[in-house]
C-alpha cells in the first residue's frame, strides 16, 4: 500500500472520528440545555451553569464541522468560472486552490498553537465547575492539522473534479452489496 493511499485512509478515519465528536458535542449541548430547561420547569429557579457549559462545545462543533465539510467537498468553489476555463487552466487553478488551502491550514496551526499555548484563563462555569480555556483553544490547531491531512485527497476535494454519475453509481452499488447477507 502506498503512502498516499495510507494517508487518504487516515483522512477518512479522522473524518469519521470528527463526525462522531461533533455529534457527541451537539448531544452534550442538548443534554445540558434540556437539563437546565427541566430544572427551571420543575423548580422555577434557573441553573446558572447550563448556558455557560453548553457554549463551550461551540468551538469544537464549528471548527470540526468545517473540516468535515472540506472532506466532503462542501466548501466555497467557483464552479461556474471553472466551467468557462479551458481544462489546463482549471487544473492550474485547482492546484492554486489546494496551495491556498494548505497555506490557510498552516496559518491556523501556527496561530492556533500560540493561542492554545497562551490560553491560561479558566472559565468559571459555576462556583464548583471550572474549565481551562485550553480545552476550547486546542480545537483551533487541531482543526488546522485535520485540514492539512484532508488535503491528501487532492483534486477530489474540489467539486469540479468529481464525476457525479460515477459517485451516485458507487453509492447505489455499495448499498446493494450491504443488503446482501
Amino acid at each position: 500500500m502506498s503512502l498516499l493511499t495510507s494517508a487518504r485512509r487516515a483522512s477518512d478515519v479522522v473524518n469519521r472520528v470528527a463526525i462522531v465528536v461533533c455529534v457527541a458535542c451537539i448531544l452534550g449541548m442538548l443534554a445540558i440545555s434540556f437539563t437546565g430547561f427541566l430544572y427551571t420547569l420543575f423548580t422555577g429557579d434557573a441553573l446558572s451553569w447550563t448556558y455557560s457549559l453548553a457554549r463551550l462545545f461551540l468551538p469544537w462543533i464549528g471548527l470540526l464541522s468545517s473540516t468535515i465539510a472540506l472532506h466532503a467537498g462542501e466548501h466555497v468553489a467557483m464552479t461556474l468560472l471553472m466551467r468557462l476555463l479551458p481544462e489546463s487552466l482549471v487544473k492550474l487553478c485547482a492546484g492554486l486552490t489546494l496551495a491556498v488551502m494548505a497555506g490557510f491550514a498552516l496559518l491556523v496551526i501556527w496561530y492556533g498553537w500560540d493561542f492554545f499555548h497562551n490560553a491560561t484563563q479558566v472559565y468559571m462555569v459555576s462556583d464548583t465547575i471550572q474549565i481551562s480555556r485550553k480545552w476550547t483553544a486546542i480545537a483551533v490547531p487541531l482543526s488546522g492539522v485535520i485540514f492539512l491531512l484532508h488535503l491528501v485527497q487532492g483534486f477530489g476535494l474540489l467539486e469540479h473534479f468529481v464525476d457525479e454519475s460515477a459517485a451516485i453509481e458507487e453509492v447505489i452499488h455499495s448499498h446493494d452489496q450491504e443488503a446482501r447477507p
